[in-house]
């Protein structure tokens, strides 16, 4: 058996290596670079900065891909022929922390240990809560 693994190996292809100098650097791709060959939205945010003199005012920084614009437009984030890419991202980044902040309000509102709730029977076996 041995020989005959030894000759298997002597006629079995072995894989081009590529051409790459030894002390070149390797370069890695990004994760925006992967998702972009595979045809799939992209969309990171990169950084966030806050002022720490106010600390209602920031902003944050955001990176994407065509394919994720193109996805914003399909879903209706584009309003006019000439908004740009950054307008289309900026009106999604802005439903996205609105709903972020309704979400956290109605919670709040459910979880509060002061809200009153009254009901009023408004006939029939009906009730109306307010």
């Amino acid at each position: 058996m041995k020989f005959f693994d030894q000759i298997k190996k002597r006629f079995t292809k072995k894989p081009a290596k590529e051409a790459v100098s030894p002390r070149a650097p390797r370069i890695e791709k990004s994760a925006k670079d992967l998702a972009t060959e595979r045809g799939e939205p992209y969309v990171a945010m990169l950084s966030m900065e806050v002022d720490p003199e106010n600390l209602h005012q920031g902003s944050f920084e955001l990176d994407w891909n065509e394919k994720f614009v193109a996805n914003l437009v399909r879903a209706g984030y584009q309003m006019r022929p000439d908004d740009t890419d950054n307008d289309i991202v900026d009106r999604w980044f802005q439903a996205v922390c609105r709903n972020v902040v309704l979400e956290t309000w109605e919670q709040e509102q459910a979880m509060n240990p002061n809200r009153v709730v009254k009901t009023r029977d408004i006939g029939d076996g009906r009730s109306e809560v307010s």
